[in-house]
């Protein structure tokens, strides 16, 4: 039996992602991070895109590592020994969330939990693992690290949004130091990846549109409520994930993001 249960949030750059993961992991007991981008390759090793450094695709990412990480998660309920997290020295931006609410939130989790009900289906010794990462559920992830997340989340932002919040980044800390996005590099690198590895999941292949509802049953993909900005992710995933686990559901749950 697995030591800990995996909830992988994932969507395209800028959709709050890593935001909420750091929220959920404030509401939830015995609940941390773990971050797809701190298995990215070598900047020299990636891959280009319309001549730049492509750091948006499956080929930038080490996902043998990965899958190795999440069967470490799974058996041991705690991060591998040998990551060494660079992404938490990311800024994630404000969440836009009331620290009461969040307060309001843990509180509601951790009595819950510790009722007959609760400690059946959240068993809260139990470790939630908070996956945060922009390319978890695509068309070219590998098999292995899709099966290995028990609740599967996409996050969404339409493309003005995701344009707007990516270029208002300051910039990430690397590997090998520190990168600023070059101009143009969403329009050129990251939004047409995120439309190639997602279209799959939407009518016509029109990420800014409707779920493909067949696609849909046959990941057991089940759309959550609309929402209309990021700060109301918090309460309505934090819900979300409690019902998902008391049904002992598996499948990628979808919310939209303004």
């Amino acid at each position: 039996m697995p030591h800990a249960t995996i909830l992988g949030l994932s969507g395209c750059s800028s959709s709050g992602k890593t935001t909420l993961s750091r929220l959920l992991r404030a509401v939830f007991p015995h609940a941390f991070v773990l971050h797809e981008d701190d298995f990215y390759k070598p900047e020299e090793s990636l891959p280009f895109r319309d001549g730049l450094r492509d750091w948006d695709c499956a080929a930038s990412i080490d996902m043998d590592g990965l899958q190795a990480a999440l069967r470490y998660v799974h058996e041991n309920g705690t991060l591998p020994p040998w990551l060494d997290s660079k992404e938490d020295q990311n800024e994630a931006g404000p969440s836009g969330v009331d620290p009461a609410l969040v307060e309001r939130l843990s509180t509601e989790v951790r009595q819950w939990a510790s009722q007959d009900a609760g400690k059946r289906v959240l068993r809260a010794e139990k470790p939630l693992a908070i996956l945060d990462g922009f390319l978890l559920f695509g068309e070219s992830v590998k098999a292995g690290v899709r099966t290995s997340i028990d609740i599967k989340i996409l996050l969404r932002a339409n493309y003005a949004k995701a344009k707007e919040r990516r270029e208002g980044r300051s910039g990430y800390v690397t590997l090998e130091g520190f990168w600023k996005d070059p101009p143009g590099y969403v329009d050129r690198v990251v939004w047409p990846n995120y439309v190639e590895e997602h279209g799959f999941l939407f009518e016509g292949g029109d990420v800014e549109g409707s779920v493909n509802e067949k696609v849909a049953s046959e990941l057991r993909l089940y759309s959550g409520s609309q929402v209309t900005g990021a700060r109301q992710y918090a309460p309505q995933i934090a819900n979300g994930c409690l019902l998902t686990i008391a049904q002992k559901r598996r499948g990628i749950a979808e919310t939209q993001s303004c």
